[in-house]
């Protein structure tokens, strides 16, 4: 069984999604890091068992000679694109989820150490509505570095034209995740904060 990791917002610079999701959320995001496989970076915002990631192209890394994870050389304006869920067996998975997932990439970052699977064209099954997959190596988590500021996911909803096929297609079940028919692919998070409930789209 799969379980919720994270949720990702893309945007075109760092600077113009955390300004977008701080200003959203009403909380000032934490440092995140490098990755420079893909030449991107991020800050953090912990939701408990969950965290939100903003993703962007790092302006200081070399080009990847590759299209970057969550499409990041397509996205436009600042948005909820992406989310991942985390197994115990990356391999395994792989081998049961829908074609073009990608293939098991080792990474780390400071402490941190994991296996993502990386589809070579960037592009995620069902339109990037299915999420992205990860293994964590060892009891360390980015959850486990990030300060407590009260917030928490309360619903994250996916919408999708083949929203049946989607569903059936994951392997998890959390009563916080709904996948609803949408004549176009969106995502839409609640998020509950000490301001109140907060969306991200």
């Amino acid at each position: 069984m799969w379980e919720l990791d994270h949720l990702a917002v893309t945007a075109p610079s760092l600077e113009e999604g955390v300004a977008a999701v701080e200003a959203a959320l009403g909380l000032a995001l934490a440092p995140g890091g490098r990755h420079p496989l893909m030449a991107t970076w991020n800050r953090l915002l912990g939701l408990g068992d969950t965290y939100l990631e903003v993703i962007a192209p790092d302006p200081s890394s070399p080009a990847p000679g590759r299209p970057r994870w969550f499409r990041l050389d397509e996205r436009r304006g600042v948005r909820l694109t992406n989310w991942v869920v985390r197994t115990s067996d990356l391999d395994a998975a792989l081998i049961a989820a829908p074609p073009g997932l990608g293939r098991a990439v080792a990474l780390e970052r400071g402490d941190l150490r994991w296996r993502m699977a990386v589809p070579d064209d960037g592009r995620l099954p069902f339109d990037d509505a299915f999420p992205a997959m990860i293994q964590w190596q060892g009891a360390l988590h980015p959850r486990d570095l990030l300060a407590e500021v009260g917030c928490r996911l309360e619903r994250l909803e996916i919408a999708h034209p083949q929203a049946g096929a989607l569903a059936a297609a994951l392997r998890l079940a959390d009563p916080r995740l709904v996948v609803t028919e949408g004549a176009t692919v969106a995502l839409r998070a609640e998020i509950r904060t000490p301001h109140g409930l907060r969306v991200l789209e």
